[in-house]
């Protein structure tokens, strides 16, 4: 999964650190996966949500 963080921050008038966030994970189960991404203009976070 890649989120163009940087054309996201140039949208709103912000300057970001990442340009991009590629997360890569496995799928081990057939189902619904929910994967947050938390993001700020310096940091990001990233978790398997429920």
């Amino acid at each position: 999964m890649v989120s163009a963080t940087g054309d996201y921050f140039a949208a709103t008038g912000r300057t970001g650190f990442h340009p991009e966030v590629a997360v890569t994970f496995t799928v081990a189960e057939d189902r619904h996966h929910h994967v947050p991404l938390l993001l700020s203009p310096y940091a990001f976070c990233t978790y398997r949500g429920s």
